[in-house]
């Protein structure tokens, strides 16, 4: 049998980001606290370091990068 993999909201890492950065407790207590991984925190946090506003986007979506090179290609082929 297969193992789900749990789907979080954007609302939720954003929020789980922000306590790991400003509520002065250890990234492994956040993590209990919220019943995930510290290792997901981490994640999170570089993904939002690295990509903004854009982080997290969803399944299925696209950034507006993605996006502009999907058309691209289109309107090149």
């Amino acid at each position: 049998m297969r193992k789900s993999q749990k789907v979080y909201t954007k609302e939720f890492k954003g929020e789980a980001v922000r306590l790991a950065q400003t509520s002065g407790k250890p990234i492994a207590q956040i993590a209990r606290e919220l019943g995930i991984s510290d290792s997901a925190i981490h994640g999170w946090r570089k993904e939002l370091a690295e990509r903004g506003k854009e982080a997290f986007p969803g399944k299925g979506h696209q950034t507006t990068l993605e996006e502009e090179n999907r058309v691209v290609l289109q309107e090149v082929s």
